[in-house]
């Protein structure tokens, strides 16, 4: 019997206290900050253990939750995933993906949302995904549009960074778009249904 949460190259796990080197790393880009929300000022290696530890200790909730993108060949984070605004009554949630600076490019972001889509549309129930993507993030455009995300609108001027105003790109996809996806991509194993 296989996992939900591994794939050819991640697995998706709870965070661990050690893990808070890794992702103290991946904080020293601004760059990739700004791409997942805004650039924080510097947290000492303390405040990082702790951020890593309270995390570790947290119970996950079945719809709303943090995981560790991991490299399947030794376990070590690659980058982070999260769920958040689900919404039961209308079967809709959303995401966040970060993977790490020098771990980009390499197929972990695709595979971690495929594996948690699978979960949430196929174990949860969920019928709709919903995301906000920064229209300077165009590696995350071209991810989710791979993945078989629609644009559905697009909110002008409704961030700031890096000194300018940008819009945000409103991305959805149905438990139904996705799976057709999944089935012709053959990534990763059956589409749930």
């Amino acid at each position: 019997m296989t996992s939900a949460w591994v794939g050819e190259r991640v697995r998706l796990r709870g965070a661990e206290p050690g893990d808070w080197e890794a992702f103290a790393a991946f904080d020293s880009f601004s760059d990739d900050q700004r791409n997942g929300w805004l650039v924080t000022p510097p947290r000492s290696a303390e405040r990082a253990r702790a951020w890593a530890r309270e995390l570790a200790e947290q119970d996950p909730d079945f719809d709303e939750f943090r995981l560790v993108i991991a490299d399947v060949r030794d376990d070590a984070p690659v980058g982070m995933i999260n769920t958040h605004h689900a919404d039961r009554l209308h079967g809709t949630f959303s995401y966040g993906v970060a993977v790490g600076n020098p771990h980009q490019r390499r197929g972990y972001a695709s595979e971690a949302v495929a594996l948690l889509l699978r979960y949430m549309f196929g174990e949860r129930r969920f019928q709709k995904c919903d995301i906000e993507v920064y229209a300077s993030n165009e590696g995350s455009l071209e991810l989710h549009g791979a993945l078989g995300f629609v644009t559905e609108g697009r909110r002008r001027r409704s961030r700031y960074a890096a000194g300018r105003y940008e819009d945000v790109v409103l991305l959805g996809i149905t438990a139904e778009e996705f799976r057709a996806a999944d089935r012709r991509s053959g990534a990763g194993g059956p589409a749930t249904g």
